[in-house]
């Protein structure tokens, strides 16, 4: 299917076509290891292997790569393997990258004891600051700046144009994590990105049932190269993985719309809260990365972040005293999740130049009926 189509039938379409065989309008679940050879070296479809391909995982893959309008994604067991993958192709030793001075703790713990071991350089920087992406950039060393936008948990911006422009001046790849805005919300590759990274897992998924992940590339060469990797490693998903993360995909569109919508009712209402120091969220005029995001975002997304008044003990008690938000890690399903970063998702960034403060708490709100929503934010802020 071609980008002459809306989302949301590409969405639903795309990669997608009924069975040949039954006519089923839902691509099946092909769970098979291994594929009958039509005679040495004749491949049906060009299945031999499934970790070389699946069915199944075609399908997604095709589906991925029309939402985010490139030539071609790659599915993975989770989003680090995706990163992982990324990382082993187009990086060697002795190679430098920017990542974001508030980049999600998993990242930062890839770069920083993974891949420091193998050679590779990394400074965190503040990717707001557009000077201090240029001043960073070392000629012919740079291979890659690592945007994440919106971030995770202080949901910042980046201007994925601008920083594009910087780093291609100097050769450098850019890579954007779209986990928290999904495909629907922004198109970094529009932008001049060179790589998509997503945690499938999260929004695109949607039901928290599945781990998974992948990589989206406008450049054919690089997909290839990927794809190698890729098959090499193996850190592929199974095909019922890959058909969970497929059917996720085709609600994307009504679903980001409520997590939006519920989002916006939850700020207005954390805005009021005495308790609530500040509220992060790019939505709001007075939030820093505002207007970048009114340029590239379609909306500002189901994350929120805000912080207390009373430190880190009153974040520890809103988080216990939560009811219709579960305490718990990940986002992007319909259920609404509350954590604390600082003791959770973002432990392993403790003591480091992206150490997020201890009195934050960050919500993925869901599409429950935000009446509710905000009166179990009240309640658990009033205890």
């Amino acid at each position: 299917m071609t980008d002459a189509y809306g989302f949301e039938t590409l969405a639903i379409h795309a990669g997608q076509e009924p069975d040949p065989l039954t006519g089923a309008v839902v691509p099946p679940i092909v769970q098979a290891s291994t594929y009958k050879q039509d005679g040495v070296g004749g491949l049906r479809g060009g299945y031999e292997y499934s970790r070389s391909a699946n069915p199944t995982r075609t399908a997604l893959e095709e589906c991925l790569a029309a939402l985010e309008g490139g030539r071609r994604a790659l599915a993975f067991a989770s989003g680090l393997a995706a990163e992982d993958t990324l990382l082993r192709t187009v990086l060697s030793p002795g190679d430098h990258v920017i990542v974001p001075n508030d980049a999600y703790g998993g990242t930062y713990r890839l770069f920083a004891k993974v891949w420091s071991r193998w050679g590779v350089e990394y400074d965190p920087v503040d990717l707001r600051d557009l000077d201090a992406v240029r001043a960073a950039v070392r000629p012919g060393s740079t291979k890659l700046v690592w945007i994440e936008t919106p971030s995770n948990p202080l949901l910042s911006i980046a201007d994925i144009a601008a920083i594009s422009s910087i780093a291609h001046d100097s050769a450098a790849l850019v890579l954007v994590d779209n986990t928290f805005a999904s495909p629907y919300l922004q198109q970094p590759l529009a932008l001049g990105a060179d790589v998509v990274v997503h945690s499938t897992t999260k929004y695109l998924g949607g039901h928290s049932d599945v781990v998974g992940g992948a990589l989206v590339v406008s450049d054919t060469g690089l997909g290839e190269r990927l794809a190698f990797s890729e098959n090499a490693a193996g850190a592929v998903p199974g095909p019922f993985d890959s058909w969970l993360v497929l059917r996720g995909a085709k609600t994307l569109a009504v679903r980001m719309d409520r997590h939006c919508s519920n989002a916006e009712r939850v700020v207005e209402f954390l805005q009021s809260s005495p308790a609530v120091a500040e509220v992060l969220y790019p939505g709001l005029p007075g939030h820093v990365g505002h207007e970048i995001a009114q340029k590239q975002m379609r909306a500002y997304g189901g994350m929120v972040s805000f912080r207390l008044k009373g430190g880190e003990e009153a974040a520890l008690r809103v988080c216990e005293r939560a009811k219709v938000f579960t305490l718990g890690e990940s986002l992007g399903g319909v259920e609404s999740l509350i954590e604390h970063p600082g003791r959770m998702t973002h432990a392993s960034a403790a003591g480091s130049p992206l150490e997020v403060p201890a009195d934050l708490v960050r919500l993925s709100v869901g599409i429950e009926s935000v009446d509710d929503l905000v009166a179990d934010l009240d309640q658990a802020l009033r205890g």
